[in-house]
This record gives structure tokens, sequence and C-alpha cells, in this order.
């Protein structure tokens, strides 16, 4: 069903491709003509550059584990309220950015910050290609911004991480000893009734080897927190043997970038000026609350591009300062 969904897409694209180059052809002639269609081929023009972006960035997707599903978790840097109300933002924008993309997520594990924002919090992100999109976001981000909790409305700056991990299915098998884990059950701490709030249901997963560990607290039952908790797991020693095989290549590569606070791959500034810069691909925009409102696509074409060919969108542009 997966593959029939992907072939129905193409095909779908293919035909509104040439539908557009019709209905462009077909104004150029009126044009041509002296009927007045430049509006009309602007529009059709923005349409069709659209359409081109999402395909080529549907033909970036080339690495073993890009057309799987994501695991991401956000967690906000040093500084309190601040940072983990930034974080709190970054999920938003992420919550976004899948519903319009059409993807289907469950946030399985929130740890509420204190006063306002979040302390850590992972999701599902399911559909097609969700992972191979999301690896653009590893990293970290930066804000800065007159702050709401500052009675002086100095400004300040944030961090939040952001880590995303492929889903494993169970064609992949990883090795998890039972003697290596230890389950722990405690009550969960975040909505979803009495019923939550009263019982052990949720649950923590602590991996010996690997010093990893995973929880769960979205459901009512102690089982499916079980299930998603391991689902976490999975994918996150999966993620581990990877890395260790990128790693292996990685050191002769100067585009690697540690994910630790002052190593940033995009800069969102609110003050003194608005601007939202990609660190790596060098896009750059002004329309900070529309990507912050989750219209991050251009920054993950451009990511795409930048892994794939080393070309960055500010070669031969004038760019705001930083």
């Amino acid at each position: 069903m997966q593959e029939r969904k992907r072939l129905e897409e193409a095909v779908a694209n293919d035909e509104r491709i040439r539908a557009l180059t019709d209905d462009l052809d077909t104004l150029f002639e009126l044009a041509r003509e002296g009927e007045n269609v430049l509006p009309d081929i602007d529009r059709e023009l923005k349409t069709y550059g659209e359409l081109l972006d999402h395909l080529e960035t549907a033909m970036l997707l080339s690495g073993e584990n890009d057309g799987r599903s994501a695991i991401v978790t956000i967690h906000p840097g040093a500084g309190g309220t601040e940072s983990q109300d930034w974080a709190e933002m970054l999920l938003r924008m992420y919550l976004r950015w899948t519903e319009r993309a059409g993807f289907q997520t469950a946030v399985t594990d929130r740890l509420e910050g204190e006063g306002a924002g979040i302390k850590s919090v992972t999701f599902e992100v399911n559909g097609e290609n969700a992972y191979g999109l999301l690896q653009s976001e590893i990293g970290v981000h930066r804000l800065v911004r007159i702050s709401p909790f500052d009675a002086n409305a100095r400004r300040h700056t944030s961090f939040a991480s952001v880590f995303v991990y492929p889903q494993v299915d169970d064609e992949i098998k990883i090795e998890i000893k039972p003697e290596d884990l230890r389950i722990d059950t405690f009550r969960s701490s975040g909505a979803g009734g009495q019923h939550v709030n009263m019982t052990d249901s949720a649950v923590r997963i602590t991996h010996f080897p690997s010093g990893i560990v995973v929880q769960c607290q979205n459901e009512r039952s102690q089982h499916k927190n079980r299930d998603g908790a391991m689902k976490q797991l999975r994918a996150r020693l999966y993620e581990r043997e990877l890395e260790k095989k990128r790693e292996e290549t990685r050191k002769t590569e100067d585009s690697k970038l540690d994910i630790n606070f002052g190593s940033q791959i995009r800069n969102y500034v609110l003050a003194p000026y608005r601007l939202v810069k990609d660190l790596r691909s060098k896009l750059a925009t002004g329309d900070v609350d529309r990507v912050l409102d989750g219209d991050i696509d251009s920054l993950i074409h451009a990511y795409l591009v930048w892994r794939k060919t080393g070309k960055t969108a500010g070669d031969d542009k004038d760019e705001s300062p930083e």
C-alpha cells in the first residue's frame, strides 16, 4: 500500500507538471497577443516553482532511512524559563509543520517547565520521509528576543537542542536483552484525566549497556506506554549504531556539527532586527512569524541541497547582519 501510494503521487505530480506547462504555454501565447495576463503568469510560475522544489526535495531523500517515520526529542538549554519557553515554541513550530505536511503525530512524553514552557518533549512523526526531512532540524537552535519574562524588557538569548531518530520497524532486528533493562512505573504528570493521574501507568526504561533512558506516559494503559517506550529505545539504539558507522567516514568531513550549546545550526532573531538564518545552507528569511508558525519547507529544502551538493543559498545575495 505504501508503494502504491508513492507511485500514485508520482503519477499525480507528473500530471500536474503537464497541466501547469500547458497553462503557461497558453498564458504566454495570450501575452504575445497583447492580453494582460502577467499576474496570471506570475501566479502559475510560483506554483510551478513550488512543485519543482517539492519534487527536488523528494529526489534528495536517498539515505537508507530517509523514508522512515521519525521520533523527535527537544531539550531546552541553560536559562530556565527562557529556554523552556523556546523549546515549547519549537514544538509548536514542528507540530504546525507536520500538520501542513500531512504527517500524523503523537506526543509520547512531555515534562512541563516551571512557570512556562517545557523541560523536555518527545513525539512521533509518522509518515513517509518524515525522518529524511526532519534530519535538517538536528542540532542547536538559537533564539534572540526581548524577553517576555524580564520586567526590564532586556534582550535574551536562548538555546534548545533537537534530536531526530528513525523509527525502527519489525523488519530490523535490534537485540535487547531483558536482563539489560530496568523498567520503572510511575504516575503520569500530564493531561489525560483522573485515571492517568491515579495509577502507575507511565513507564520508564533504562538500558544499562548504552545508558539510554526513555519514558512514555501519554497512554492510560501501562502496557501501551511500555510498548511506546520500547519503540523509542529501539529507535535510539538503531540510531546509535548508525552514528558509529557514520563517525568512521565523518572524520574527514568539515561539515560535522556537534550537538552542544554554542554550535547552533540556526538562528532565530526577533530583536533588534527580524531574521531566521540557517548557518549551514546560509538560507535567510525575514518572515520570522511565518517560520515559527511552521512554514519551514524552504529551510528543509535548502539544507538537503547543501548536504547533497555543498551549495549554499547565500552565495550571491546580500545578507542581513547575524
